[in-house]
């Protein structure tokens, strides 16, 4: 009979699982990015890169340049004196972020630790870590009202089958509920991560890792809720710097149907397919590039508000390049700051010793 600590060791890691799955999903991303690219055409899908041609593509990287400034200052902003981040250190460890988060099927657990890994020379790994999370509980909150208006909008600004309005009521109660809970925790100070870890602790449940890892999320959550308290008036221009973000998303969406098509598209039409693509990016992040899943979002979205065939899918993949370059970009710096993927994911429990 196996000894329990040999039975545990057989045992499959919730990470382990998660890769299976991110492999699962990724291939059947790229059968639908096939299936995409075969059901539009290979060449209309050429012509209408080539339409857009090299300039189209470097006013797209501009504008991502701007999008990456934007969370860049929110971030900077969400450190907690007496720690300071210039611009210049922000910028760069964002897009570290960016590449590791759309290049690597697990990236959306890593992309977060790497931004504070990249600046840790600068300030504490700790006050990094619960800086990054500060300026990602913004994004998520404004993320969340972009992703509820661009629902009313196809709600009430297009004729949408019976269930898919249902599916989309769905989603604006659920965004809201999560919004509210949300906003609530960070009000009454829910300690409610520590709370989980002690519980597990207790239970004896991975003990070794929460002995000192429960009492450094104690004092991550104390951290991030000591901003709140400390520094109201830094809400609004954060707010707005993440409003900034998704709006510079509209603009770069509308600027690619314009490319692309004959005639001059509407601004509904560009909100609607940019928060689609937000949308998938959060429901897909397992996907590298969100491979297929992105180009069907666009184009059963474009068929439902009658854009051009073949005009999601093309858009799409034009976004996705912009992607790639950012992704490039981030790669290089990794390489220059001599950084190491396993830097980059720096267990919770030992934050306190870096």
């Amino acid at each position: 009979m196996s000894s329990p600590k040999e039975s545990l060791d057989k045992t499959p890691t919730g990470r382990n699982r998660l890769k299976l799955v991110a492999a699962v999903l990724t291939f059947l991303g790229l059968c639908l990015f096939a299936y995409f690219v075969y059901a539009v055409g290979f060449w209309e899908i050429v012509d209408g890169i080539a339409k857009f041609g090299v300039a189209g593509f470097g006013v797209i990287l501009a504008i991502y340049f701007i999008r990456i400034c934007m969370r860049a200052f929110a971030w900077r902003l969400s450190v907690h004196p007496p720690f300071i981040l210039g611009i210049k250190d922000t910028i760069p460890a964002v897009v570290i972020g960016e590449a590791l988060s759309s290049t690597i099927p697990l990236g959306i657990l890593i992309s977060g630790t790497s931004k504070a890994v990249a600046v840790r020379r600068r300030i504490p790994l700790v006050a990094g870590l619960s800086s990054v999370a500060t300026e990602n509980l913004f994004y998520s909150f404004i993320t969340g009202l972009f992703l509820i208006a661009g629902a009313f909008v196809l709600l009430f600004g297009f004729s949408v089958d019976p269930s898919l309005s249902t599916l989309l009521y769905a989603m604006v109660a659920t965004l809201t509920v999560a919004t509210v809970l949300g906003i609530a925790m960070v009000v009454r100070e829910w300690h409610f991560a520590s709370w989980l870890c002690n519980r597990a602790y207790e239970n004896g449940i991975l003990t070794h890792l929460l002995e000192n890892g429960r009492r450094e999320v104690r004092r991550f959550e104390d951290l991030i809720y000591g901003f709140y308290r400390v520094y109201p008036r830094r809400f609004v221009p954060i707010c707005l710097l993440e409003a900034a973000f998704h709006a510079l998303g509209v603009v770069e969406a509308w600027f690619v149907i314009w490319s692309l098509g004959e005639t001059v598209p509407r601004l509904q039409t560009a909100f609607l397919l940019e928060s689609v693509s937000r949308l998938v990016i959060i429901l897909f992040k397992l996907i590298p590039f969100n491979i297929g899943v992105d180009e069907a979002g666009a184009e059963l979205m474009g068929s439902a508000i009658a854009l051009g065939v073949g005009v999601g899918v093309t858009m799409a993949i034009i976004r996705k390049g912009r992607i790639l370059f950012w992704a490039a970009v981030g790669m290089l710096l990794i390489a220059k700051r001599g950084l190491r993927l396993g830097e980059l994911s720096v267990p919770a429990s030992q934050v306190s010793n870096k």
